[in-house]
């Protein structure tokens, strides 16, 4: 069972300072974000071996997780909201000059928030491209009717091909990443993805809502989203 945000265990910080453990991830950011990793490799999986039907129906999972994230973007935690980790040129340069607010440390950091936003964006137009794309085998997705030939075989190229590899390329990055901050930078970023939170100076941040209505609306707004990609999907011929 994971703690309130008002309860705070203390502990010493880097440097000595005090600290204390702080909510950062709320649960349904926390599910999701573990749930997208899921959803993604099963996607890669079934789409290079040909496992189509699993395919499209792992896709339309992907497709409430991306809405949902979309949503809890701007009603979610402090932390979870995209106004917390939208940051200028500028913030991305002074983070890799080692001059990163205080602030910049506690969620996303700016070359984090950059990965995210990609992921998401690159996830987005994968899904897309794929309710439009045709095989002329025997899978279509359920939108391709609605829009011209040259669209169907350029999404469907893209999809399989260009986006397919952009994708691997990017989770790879991001996982390389995630081991140098881990392994050289010694900054625990997967334990709190887990927990929620975070050991932070206590002045550095307020903690993210995590209550039980947060999470009953996070439920709502799922329901609302998957039921959206369910329509999606009864359209399919």
């Amino acid at each position: 069972m994971t703690a309130s945000p008002e309860s705070h265990t203390h502990r010493a910080g880097p440097t000595g300072a005090p600290a204390q453990l702080t909510r950062i991830w709320d649960l349904p950011t926390r599910v999701f974000h573990w749930s997208l990793a899921v959803a993604v490799i099963a996607q890669i999986a079934t789409g290079l071996g040909g496992a189509m039907e699993w395919h499209f129906r792992i896709g339309y999972a992907v497709l409430s997780l991306l809405l949902f994230r979309c949503v809890w973007g701007f009603v979610g935690g402090r932390w979870s909201r995209f106004a917390a980790f939208l940051y200028s040129p500028r913030s991305v340069v002074d983070y890799l000059r080692g001059r990163a607010r205080p602030e910049q440390l506690v969620g996303h950091s700016p070359l984090g928030a950059l990965s995210v936003f990609a992921l998401l964006g690159l996830l987005a137009v994968q899904v897309a491209t794929g309710l439009v794309a045709d095989d002329e085998i025997s899978t279509a997705g359920p939108l391709t009717r609605f829009v011209s030939g040259g669209i169907v075989g350029a999404a469907t190229r893209w999809h399989a091909v260009q986006g397919l590899w952009i994708v691997i390329a990017l989770i790879s990055l991001h996982l390389l990443a995630v081991l140098f901050y881990v392994l050289v930078r010694r900054q625990r970023l997967v334990r709190p993805m887990i927990t929620g939170d975070k050991a932070l100076v206590p002045a550095a941040a307020m903690p993210s809502r995590d209550d039980a209505a947060s999470r009953l609306l996070a439920m709502a707004v799922f329901a609302v989203c998957a039921a959206f990609a369910s329509w999606i999907a009864s359209l399919r011929l």
